[in-house]
């Protein structure tokens, strides 16, 4: 920033101080992210359906469906020679980057973040990369409010609640569901919801929705009417949906998973991008509904146009059979999630929330048609309706943001006709899930590292804390062969700690501990002053934390075990300092304040 721009930004900061309080700077500002989250989303929308309709509705329509192994390859190709030579960073994939800003960088996104899902997102999906739109939508979102909270000095509490709004502008203009969008928010980034936060969601939501109205009128991406009531009748079968989206939320979970670490074996991008390029071409050939995002599909599929499941199929299959419509559509279901995590393999940028809503529709739509296939009711269940509430369940259990499905469907339906089956349908799916995955796929390696914000005070506030930042240094070391003597000389009465570190300087690892405790029984028996040596008198301690793999909720947990008030800390291997109980409880009661400000 030059030296006049920053004259400027001082002075327009000064003069906030003076005119505008915090909190209608706060609501000012959530305006404007909601509006550029807006924008966001419609840069990316536009430039990949522009992409996708030259490339699809021209080229495969009129020549011959052999692109469609083309197309993922030669985009995710682009793609990488995007980030490689002209972005010059690795773009984390979409809401992740955004959970991990928030837990463990304050909320600080990079800067390139703000454009790099921009450029990237559009090509992957529109050369047929299967995945979606709406993850890279609230990353470049998050990515802005970040940065804009970061130019305006905005402190850390502030920044998280913006980039809060972010998400619930980019998720409101996507889907014009306002309601849904401050809800997803809430749940995905674990947002408090307070008056203090309310307000701000809210204002971006209504003007990322505004927004989206104003350049893409009334359509919306999932134009659904309800027809067909629901009746006390439907319940069991309903709960029958919950349990299959619970197992398919299942076998979403693993296989991406499995896929993901599969693809963390390979350190080369190119190896990795011939692998996953390679892959996704022959999936997208054999099946063409697995092209891009999918919503024609599911569009289709509501309506009860079964047409799209054989586009451009290259087995000529014939669905006037209903169970060779549900092996089709069983096999869309099992290999959508293969696809989208060869794409995010191969170096695509993309989310998984709208494979997740392909796979629920079909599932849901698969579930009907077997129940009436079958005939083991009286009364045929409606097709459109499973279509709808298979989403819902899917959302809950792959997700875990249950209500965030319940009402995205009520809200883009016009209706809350279906509000008992959605929530039936997206407990159990929940609930089962949780059982097995106590993690969404958004926060899987974040849980499993410990590191992920949640709705527990106590464990994200314990998260939020830096170790690195309360680890004391001011002990006197003792060395291994240091005598009784010198031990009482050196350290003992120029130290004004009770405890003494012994380690070895040679490499700098830690022997052992002696407590002030150990010495006073000899330290006035001047005959033992070359006798004894640190070696004799040092003794394990109760607990060792480890600097580069304790979490906050680790220590704090060995703390609690052993009773003890000073832990050493070690970073590989290597002696640090210690930690104190007193210090650890004084950062923690701070951070807890800070974040009650959210």
């Amino acid at each position: 920033m030059s030296v006049q721009n920053r004259t400027i930004l001082t002075r327009f900061l000064i003069w906030r101080l003076k005119h505008i309080s915090h909190r209608q700077f706060l609501y000012i500002l959530s305006i404007v992210v909601g509006f550029l989250s807006g924008m966001c989303a419609v840069v990316i929308k536009n430039g990949t359906h522009i992409i996708q309709s030259v490339l699809e509705g021209t080229l495969i329509r009129d020549y011959q469906t052999a692109f469609y192994f083309i197309f993922p390859l030669l985009g995710l190709t682009i793609v990488y020679f995007i980030i490689k030579y002209l972005v010059k960073n690795t773009p984390t994939q979409g809401i992740p980057a955004t959970l991990y800003a928030i837990s463990k960088k304050k909320g600080v996104m990079s800067s390139f973040q703000m454009y790099a899902s921009l450029l990237l997102a559009p090509i992957t999906v529109g050369f047929g990369g299967s995945v979606g739109l709406e993850g890279p939508t609230v990353a470049t979102g998050s990515a802005i409010s970040s940065n804009l909270s970061r130019m305006l000095h905005m402190n850390q509490s502030t920044r998280t609640l913006l980039i809060g709004c972010a998400a619930a502008g980019a998720m409101s203009s996507i889907f014009k569901a306002p309601i849904a969008a401050i809800i997803f928010a809430v749940e995905v980034f674990s947002l408090d919801l307070t008056l203090v936060s309310l307000i701000p969601l809210l204002l971006a939501s209504v003007s990322a929705v505004i927004t989206s109205y104003f350049f893409f009128g009334n359509d919306i991406i999932l134009p659904f009417s309800i027809t067909d009531k629901f009746t006390l009748s439907d319940l069991p079968v309903y709960a029958l949906l919950g349990v299959v989206a619970g197992f398919v939320s299942i076998y979403f979970t693993i296989t991406f998973e499995r896929i993901q670490k599969f693809f963390d074996k390979f350190s080369s991008p190119l190896k990795r991008l011939i692998i996953g390029g390679l892959g996704i071409g022959i999936l997208v050939y054999f099946i063409p509904p697995l092209y891009g995002e999918g919503f024609d599909m599911i569009n289709a599929l509501v309506n009860g146009n079964t047409d799209p499941v054989l586009k451009n199929n290259i087995f000529h299959l014939d669905i006037a059979n209903p169970w060779i419509l549900i092996s089709l559509l069983v096999g869309l279901v099992v290999f959508k999630v293969i696809a989208s995590s060869l794409t995010f393999g191969a170096g695509g940028v993309g989310g998984i929330f709208s494979p997740t809503l392909f796979m629920g529709s079909i599932m849901g739509f698969c579930t009907a048609k077997i129940i009436n296939a079958t005939q083991i009711l009286t009364n045929p269940v409606s097709e459109s309706n499973f279509t709808l509430v298979g989403m819902t369940g899917l959302m809950a259990g792959v997700l875990h943001a249950p209500l965030t499905a319940i009402f995205l469907i009520a809200e883009v339906t016009a209706g809350y006709e279906l509000i008992i089956p959605l929530m039936i349908t997206a407990a159990i799916s929940f609930t089962i899930t949780k059982y097995f995955s106590p993690h969404s796929v958004y926060a899987m390696e974040l849980g499993r590292k410990g590191e992920l914000i949640t709705h527990n005070k106590d464990h994200a506030v314990l998260t939020l804390l830096n170790l690195e930042n309360i680890v004391e240094k001011n002990f006197v070391i003792l060395e291994p062969e240091m005598k009784l003597g010198e031990i009482v000389h050196q350290a003992v009465v120029k130290s004004k700690r009770n405890i003494f570190p012994v380690v070895n300087k040679e490499n700098n690892t830690l022997e052992g501990i002696i407590l002030l405790d150990d010495l006073r029984p000899v330290m006035f028996d001047q005959s033992l002053y070359d006798e004894l040596k640190a070696e004799d008198l040092m003794k394990n301690p109760p607990a060792i934390i480890q600097l580069d793999r304790d979490k906050t909720t680790e220590v704090m947990k060995k703390f609690q075990d052993t009773g003890s008030w000073n832990l050493p800390v070690l970073s590989n291997e290597i002696y640090c300092g210690f930690i104190s109980k007193s210090k650890l409880l004084t950062a923690y009661r701070r951070k807890l304040i800070d974040y009650a400000e959210k």
